[in-house]
């Protein structure tokens, strides 16, 4: 797909001096400070969790590997 040159994109005055101002600055922490953070207690249990699936996952895809490569050992010699 080749993109039309002649076209510009138009940006509003307004969103150009937002860009070029420390006010973002403001807004992103206001925005953290609207933000629901979770407990010690969930950060960790979902971390033990994700921590888990990806060594279930690792383990699965390992197995998996070993048995290709057998096959591919047996095919090949």
């Amino acid at each position: 797909m080749v993109r039309d040159t002649g076209l510009r994109r138009k940006v509003s005055s307004q969103a150009s001096k937002k860009i070029f101002s420390f006010s973002i600055i403001a807004d992103v922490v206001g925005e953290l400070n609207r933000v629901t953070w979770p407990t010690r207690e969930e950060t960790t249990r979902l971390s033990i969790m994700v921590i888990t699936v990806a060594v279930i996952v690792g383990i699965f895809l390992g197995v998996i590997d070993l048995g290709f490569s057998s096959i591919f050992n047996f095919i090949l010699n």
